[in-house]
């Protein structure tokens, strides 16, 4: 079972590119006990939320479009892209030389479990659906 202090750390380095090629900023880091994890990421438009379970096993991706400077309803599927939503769209779309060399960016992490690994493997999903992150609005 992982602590939320390194959940924190492993989420920080792997989605690292929100903030160095996107302009996030990471806004809010949640840790309630052993239980649940959350970190935020925001822009002027989105927060994108990378949150975990630890007791159901229970990882997931959203990004929320911020109207007006604030959080949509959950339920609104328009306002909030989950990760998986994102990758039937736009992983079709990409050609293999790019998603090549978004797999290079990552060859840096050596995840040591299979948290680890899925956060790692939604980082790079991310990665190609925020390249592109304008043309699946349009999509959605």
């Amino acid at each position: 079972m992982i602590e939320g202090d390194q959940y924190c750390e492993v989420v920080e380095a792997y989605f690292s590119f929100l903030i160095s090629e996107f302009g996030f900023k990471v806004s809010e880091q949640k840790i309630i006990g052993n239980a649940f994890y959350d970190v935020q990421y925001k822009d002027k438009t989105r927060i994108v939320s990378i949150s975990y379970e630890n007791i159901e096993d229970y990882f997931l991706v959203i990004i929320f479009l911020l109207q007006e400077g604030k959080l949509p309803d959950y339920d609104d599927k328009t306002k909030t892209l989950h990760l998986n939503q994102l990758n039937t769209k736009v992983l079709p779309r990409i050609d293999k030389n790019e998603i090549h060399t978004n797999s290079e960016y990552f060859l840096k992490f050596r995840p040591k479990d299979e948290l680890e690994r899925r956060l790692l493997k939604s980082a790079k999903e991310l990665r190609l659906c925020m390249h592109h992150f304008y043309e699946l609005i349009v999509l959605l």
